[in-house]
């Protein structure tokens, strides 16, 4: 739906009382809707393709990994002392 010339002419009168109040807002406001300009156009490029896991979920599926290898290896440990314990008491 599009905005009435009254509707443009007052955000057009907020937009310059913000501009001449707070110049490190706008500079901040321009700044944030060009990363997410740039984001959206990284994201449309790659719509097609692959998209590549951010960094943080590397790290977390790593440390997850670790922490699984690190659960069964205990086991197994246990599991042979365990059995070697039986063992032991068996033959004596």
């Amino acid at each position: 739906m599009a905005w009435s010339q009254d509707e443009e002419r007052m955000l057009a009168q907020i937009e310059q009382h913000l501009v001449e109040d707070d110049p490190r807002l706008v500079a901040r406001l321009e700044s944030f809707n060009e990363r997410v300009r740039r984001s959206e156009a990284r994201s449309e490029g790659q719509s097609g393709g692959r998209r590549r896991p951010r960094r943080s979920t590397v790290i977390i599926l790593i440390s997850w990994l670790l922490i699984a290898t690190l659960v069964a290896t205990l086991l197994i440990m246990v599991l042979r002392h365990d059995a070697a314990a039986l063992a032991l008491a068996a033959a004596l």
